[in-house]
């Protein structure tokens, strides 16, 4: 048969309307999944975009209601998600899972073993005759307040065995300005912020070549305060490649990306220890203090301001000894205008298990640690419900829960010196993991 009947025998067995029929079925594909797509992005876009708030106070009935509209259907919705105790931290019926703190205890264990051993850092040199000597060296004192867990990382960094005077054989360096003390120092202060950044940066990028080899990929800083979240908006090199360790860790901060930046516990530093932590002193369910200055807190004070069992408490208390959180259950971290984890890390010091109220944040240590085993993690939506979710809990998986926030305890804790597994060690660990994508 020739080249012309095999072509003729083809179009008699495939007629003109069979083949259009594959012609245009790649593109109804196409068209198809494309607005399947769009449909998902646009449903489950309603219930997880978190865009950020304002500073300003809420006005708790308009704002809550607007939000969260009231009890009956958001309890609908709570139903219709069907969160469980399994849900929640991972119970099954009665029966309690071993679930061990740590992701793999094995695998951690080890490589904190390997990283003491062989980490290296090399820290940019200064001297103490330098005009921003306060800005660049470590304290000589233990620094007090809310973010100075920048300042207690670098204090335990420059008196660690981490630290190497040879380049050659860091795996990271660390660029070590305050972000805290630049903010206050008059010389600089909010508005020369990014300007003081992009010349540091300028600086050693042309003073030493490490900076360029990489782009600053092996570079990194600490930041608590939330200014960090524009430090580095005049070095968009630094903000996509540098590792950053700061307290404002959530993914609706520009620049954050969990898989390359650390979250850095805060931690309000206390002069004393609780003493008794034990469940069976706890009579009151869950505990809460601070200012309405968000969506999401206004909504917790609109349904438990005036409970008995959940003591939502507006503005702050009297005294900050600890008092309220020892007497509680649970302890509630709740998204203000800003994310942080000084209340997580309260309420582990206090013994009192965490309940997280605050969306999309990345929480301290989660390549390390399972927060289900030792914190309850709550939707927004589901604060109407939130009274019937922590009853819910039975006492043994309440002990249980109890247990494991003794565990975790050290982890959340700065010393001087720094001791093993504490946060100091905790955070190296964290850099530790992400030295091995960016080592040249």
């Amino acid at each position: 048969m020739g080249k012309s009947s095999v072509y003729n025998a083809s179009k008699q067995q495939y007629p003109p309307t069979f083949k259009l029929f594959f012609f245009f079925l790649p593109i109804s594909l196409a068209i198809t999944s494309f607005l399947l797509i769009f449909i998902y992005i646009y449903t489950t876009s309603k219930l997880s975009t978190d865009p950020q708030s304002s500073p300003f106070l809420f006005s708790i009935d308009n704002t809550a209601e607007d939000l969260f509209f009231d009890l009956p259907r958001t309890s609908s919705y709570a139903k219709q998600n069907q969160w469980s105790l399994e849900d929640l931290f991972g119970f099954t019926g009665n029966t309690l899972n071993d679930t061990e703190i740590y992701h793999d205890t094995d695998v951690f264990l080890e490589d904190y073993k390997e990283m003491n051993k062989s980490f290296k850092i090399f820290v940019y040199p200064h001297k103490p005759d330098d005009p921003f000597a306060n800005v660049l060296l470590p304290e000589d004192y233990n620094p007090e307040g809310p973010y100075t867990s920048e300042l207690y990382f670098k204090k335990a960094l420059f008196n660690s065995h981490f630290i190497t005077k040879d380049p050659n054989e860091a795996h990271l360096f660390y660029m070590p300005f305050s972000i805290l003390h630049l903010r206050h120092d008059t010389r600089i202060g909010p508005e020369k912020l990014q300007d003081f950044v992009k010349d540091y940066i300028f600086n050693i990028s042309h003073k030493y070549p490490f900076w360029n080899r990489t782009g600053g990929a092996d570079h990194f800083y600490t930041a608590c305060h939330s200014i960090s979240e524009i430090a580095m908006d005049k070095t968009v090199e630094a903000k996509e490649n540098s590792i950053q360790l700061v307290c404002t860790s959530t993914y609706f901060v520009t620049g954050y990306f969990p898989h390359k930046d650390v979250s850095l516990p805060q931690i309000w530093v206390k002069k004393h220890d609780p003493g008794t932590l034990v469940s069976s002193k706890r009579n009151r369910l869950a505990f809460f203090a601070g200012r309405v200055n968000s969506p999401v807190r206004a909504a917790l004070f609109k349904h438990w301001v005036n409970d008995t069992e959940i003591f939502a408490h507006f503005g702050g208390l009297e005294t900050n000894d600890g008092k309220e959180q020892l007497r509680s259950k649970f302890c509630l971290h709740v998204k203000g205008f800003e994310i942080n984890t000084a209340r997580v890390t309260d309420a582990l010091h206090y013994g009192c298990v965490p309940v997280i109220l605050a969306n999309h944040h990345d929480l301290p240590f989660t390549d390390i640690l399972n927060w289900k085993s030792f914190s309850v993690v709550v939707h927004y939506m589901d604060i109407p419900v939130l009274r019937k979710i922590l009853q819910g809990i039975s006492f043994e998986e309440l002990s249980w829960l109890q247990s494991n926030v003794m565990k975790v305890r050290k982890h959340f804790e700065w010393n001087v010196p720094a001791l093993d597994y504490d946060a100091f060690y905790m955070t190296m660990y964290e850099l530790w993991l992400r030295k091995s994508s960016v080592r040249v």
